[in-house]
């Protein structure tokens, strides 16, 4: 589990070009956003995802809500996920379906979910003029929805050597 900023100030990425030039872009200094918040299960693809219009405590309180709408009866998830400040918040209503395990901290690298946003930044959200806040909700559910199309895609992204040693 983890969440992406995606805006109107966006980023280039990477592009192929010749040596000593800089190859044209689309850039945005404007300064509208959205957040992607996302669940994925490394073994099955299975995802979740919401777009809010901000990070809080309040935001990942209903993020975990509405993603354990999503589980059967007899499903306990287990949430890897950063130590972001709102992630261990007193305040956070976590659901008794759910138990959330931090990594350790300054280790992004071990959180599965960064290569997605690394994929979606490349792929789907780069080199991109978003109009408005609407827009940016739009190329981020577009960006989502795209990806979870992708058959075995987000096993291919998540799959951890260290996840692969879990029994589920």
């Amino acid at each position: 589990m983890d969440e992406a900023r995606v805006g109107q100030k966006g980023r280039t990425g990477h592009r192929w070009w010749v040596r000593g030039q800089r190859p044209p872009g689309l850039a945005d200094k404007r300064f509208a956003s959205a957040y992607i918040f996302a669940a994925v299960r490394p073994a099955t693809g299975e995802n979740f995802a919401l777009v809010l219009p901000r990070v809080s405590t309040a935001a990942m309180s209903r993020f975990l809500a509405d993603f354990a709408q999503t589980l059967r009866e007899d499903t306990h998830a287990v949430m890897v996920l950063d130590q972001a400040g709102w992630h261990g918040a007193k305040a956070l209503k976590v659901p008794e379906s759910i138990t959330l395990v931090p990594l350790p901290p300054y280790s992004p690298d071990l959180n599965p979910v960064e290569r997605v946003w690394l994929y979606l930044r490349e792929r789907y959200l780069s080199h991109r003029l978003l109009a408005d806040y609407e827009a940016v909700v739009d190329a981020c559910c577009h960006a989502w929805n795209a990806l979870a199309a992708e058959t075995g895609r987000l096993r291919s992204l998540t799959a951890y050597p260290y996840l692969e040693r879990i029994k589920a």
